[in-house]
């Protein structure tokens, strides 16, 4: 009977602990979905590029709050950082649906949502995103290495094309 009880919990507790972990689970390893190409940076390729790298915790030089919400807008939606900079973004959905952050040229964030239209249920497990569910915060950490605009957006389908876009400007 105990073994019983035990076990019935176990598999009650076993998805609970999953979402708690964050909506950010999978990968993108499904069949049919290849990211490699996206921004060259990724997937261990440390190599410049356009619209930065993956930049490491230890050596953050300042962090930013960025804001989702339902109006489907960032807060803020334009960001100015330094050439070289290593940011980490706090980011907070305030919202009721899911939403998330998304950093890459608009060329990249476009055919990625593409994607996503194609595929809604996918996931992600990318340094340059992360996605939230209602009332999460989360954040990534991102170092800008070259002067220039880099783009970020939601890429839940519908979302950008709403306007949940922004800009970041790297002097």
């Amino acid at each position: 009977m105990m073994k019983k009880t035990l076990s019935v919990l176990m598999l009650t507790a076993l998805p609970v602990l999953a979402l708690a972990g964050g909506g950010h689970q999978g990968g993108h390893d499904m069949a049919g979905h290849d990211m490699q190409g996206m921004h060259g940076s990724m997937h261990g390729d440390t190599s410049p590029s356009e619209v930065g790298k993956p930049g490491d915790p230890a050596k953050v030089d300042r962090t930013i709050e960025v804001v989702m919400d339902d109006s489907m807008r960032f807060t803020p939606a334009n960001i100015a950082v330094k050439k070289g900079e290593t940011i980490r973004f706090f980011v907070k959905n305030t919202g009721k649906v899911p939403h998330e952050m998304v950093i890459g040229s608009m060329k990249e964030l476009k055919t990625h949502a593409e994607m996503m239209r194609k595929m809604p249920q996918m996931q992600h497990a990318e340094p340059n995103m992360v996605t939230l569910q209602p009332g999460q915060r989360g954040g990534l950490v991102w170092q800008f290495d070259q002067p220039g605009t880099v783009d970020f957006a939601c890429l839940i389908p519908g979302h950008m094309e709403a306007g949940m876009v922004g800009k970041i400007v790297v002097e």
